[in-house]
């Protein structure tokens, strides 16, 4: 028995178990990383990254950047050799912003988001330009830049700046700009073309032969 504390830690420390460590260098093509562990902040070599992968005829890979905290498991009791199983957030690098809702994911939610700054970067922001993808009770909602889709439930929104195309159950919506139709035609069946004033199906022109002017109806 180890009634001395220094030597009871000591013996401890010589136990493998997991470790924290900070990601200090990536080779995405391998998908490895090599990590500072802490606290001593030794620098270890080439490690898997098996965070976030699936390996398959479905294949995912996500690497680490640099500045990442990670969490590692010793390999069959090795304290020498560890594979990545985690990455965790801290106070530098927090959860992602959704752009649909202005917070960060809920439970039963899910949000993947690119375009939120390595986490060795200080005072890092949220670009608006990244693609996102946001999973929540109520539907689906993805998009890139200035573009965004919405897919509901009876209802699937397009938009693209201040341009809006909804398709729901009342028919297809287009608001913020006209529509343009090249190299084909349009064809109406069963309905009509109307505008604020006219309706195309139910004016009627001058006598024959003689001079039609602007729609009447």
């Amino acid at each position: 028995m180890m009634d001395n504390p220094v030597w009871a830690a000591a013996h401890q420390m010589r136990v493998t178990h997991a470790v924290h460590g900070i990601v200090c260098a990536v080779d995405p093509s391998s998908h490895a990383v090599k990590v500072r562990l802490q606290p001593d902040d030794t620098e270890t070599g080439w490690l898997p990254d098996a965070a976030l992968t699936q390996v398959g005829d479905l294949r995912l890979s996500c690497p680490c950047a640099i500045g990442t905290h990670v969490l590692l498991m010793p390999i069959e009791g090795d304290g020498e050799n560890f594979v990545i199983t985690s990455v965790l957030f801290d106070v530098v690098a927090g959860p992602a912003i959704s752009p649909q809702t202005g917070k960060v994911a809920q439970p039963g939610e899910l949000l993947v988001r690119t375009g939120c700054g390595a986490p060795s970067e200080e005072g890092q922001g949220q670009s608006g330009e990244g693609g996102w993808f946001h999973i929540q009770r109520e539907g689906v909602s993805f998009g890139a830049g200035n573009l965004r889709c919405i897919i509901g439930q009876s209802s699937i929104v397009l938009r693209a700046g201040t341009v809006q195309m909804s398709l729901g159950e009342n028919g297809l919506e287009i608001s913020g700009a006209g529509v343009r139709i090249s190299g084909g035609n349009l064809s109406v069946l069963g309905g009509d073309v109307r505008t604020d004033l006219h309706s195309l199906d139910a004016h009627v022109h001058h006598y024959a032969n003689g001079m039609t002017g602007k729609p009447v109806g």
